[in-house]
């Protein structure tokens, strides 16, 4: 199983740019297995689809969610690729977390080459997203945190052992992702 760990946002809005951080930090930590990748998408949406196309079964996206909890707080959920829209809503200039998710799942069936088989989101509750550089200090905290789960979710879903957001230890209680 190939696993793609994408970080995603844009460091330009303060804590948008958490999803790049983690990626960042997943790379300079390394220690990953060979079978996952991890790059920072930073707001390169249509990036993301695409080299998902490259064979990988599982996504990983490092983004910032809304729950509803305070910031900082990491949420583990996971994307309903059967909910997926049609293609003919695609806007490439307004590629948000749930347009691009919709994408990587209709693509990934239009081509057949693969299946993507499932699609989480670690995302982290924001405390700021005006313009800004740098995160804010409950943010950049779950930065490492996030960094310390990925390897956790990784391991999980390499072994095939059955594994769902709630067997994370991660909050999973905001739904769905989208």
């Amino acid at each position: 199983m190939r696993i793609l760990v994408g970080g995603v946002g844009n460091v330009f809005f303060s804590d948008d740019g958490f999803g790049s951080a983690v990626a960042r930090r997943l790379l300079a930590v390394g220690g990953l297995p060979a079978a996952v990748d991890v790059v920072d998408v930073g707001v390169r949406g249509m990036h993301l689809a695409y080299q998902v196309l490259e064979g990988y079964e599982v996504l990983l996206v490092a983004d910032t969610t809304r729950g509803g909890g305070p910031p900082g707080s990491l949420y583990l959920l996971e994307h309903d690729l059967t909910d997926a829209g049609a293609l003919a809503s695609f806007d490439p200039h307004g590629m948000e977390p749930d347009a691009v998710l919709d994408l990587v799942g209709a693509l990934a069936r239009a081509v057949g080459t693969h299946e993507l088989r499932r699609v989480l989101v670690l995302g982290c509750e924001p405390a700021d997203l005006g313009a800004g550089m740098g995160l804010t200090p409950a943010v950049a905290d779950a930065v490492d945190a996030a960094v310390e789960a990925v390897p956790r979710i990784v391991a999980h879903l390499l072994d095939d052992r059955p594994f769902t957001p709630a067997a994370s230890g991660i909050r999973t209680d905001t739904g769905a992702a989208r």
